[in-house]
């Protein structure tokens, strides 16, 4: 999230907003992110008036939200980044148990976060096995870039999945971090 809450900040001018990033691949490891959380805010809230945490649930299975109630920091909403993208009553209405999404982030990573850690550059006979009952690529364009496009549509075809391009924007992180910036 940190290129989208940059681009954001410059966007708006939010001289009060500092960000600090945990590594992007906690992603890959959800157990991981709520102690990840825990230690960056016991680290840096005694220097702001509020904290609040650009992590949706990730895999956390609720217990991410569960901690910012109990350390009284606020949190984005819903279960991933792409339903906070795409519009969370928009996503969930969606049902779209057979489509796997990329975010700008995820098709520049796309290598790095998908197809090495599944070790798929090195089994490529495991792809049927992941990715068997999936039918679409569903890339949630944050920017309208061309080549991100081109890389998305690549993955698709790496994958042998159809693909769909849609812009979103920055959905609801723009609002939620609006709200945030504001107060």
């Amino acid at each position: 999230m940190a290129r989208e809450v940059v681009a954001l900040v410059r966007m708006n001018g939010w001289s009060q907003v500092d960000l600090t990033c945990l590594p992007a691949i906690l992603h890959n490891h959800p157990e991981k992110i709520t102690d990840a959380v825990r230690d960056a805010v016991a680290r840096h809230r005694g220097n702001y008036r509020r904290v609040a945490i650009v992590y949706a649930d990730c895999g956390t299975g609720g217990l991410l939200e569960q901690a910012c109630n109990e350390m009284g920091v606020e949190m984005v909403p819903g279960p991933h980044c792409y339903a906070f993208f795409d519009g969370l009553h928009r996503f969930a209405a969606r049902e779209e148990l057979t489509a796997f999404y990329l975010t700008d982030f995820l098709t520049r990573q796309f290598d790095a976060f998908v197809w090495k850690p599944l070790g798929l550059d090195r089994h490529p006979e495991l792809l049927d096995m992941y990715f068997g009952h999936y039918e679409t690529l569903v890339y949630l364009a944050q920017t309208d870039d061309p080549v991100l496009t081109a890389s998305a549509r690549q993955a698709a075809d790496r994958m042998g999945l159809a693909f769909e391009r849609r812009f979103t924007g920055y959905g609801e992180l723009a609002t939620t971090l609006e709200r945030w910036a504001v107060c």
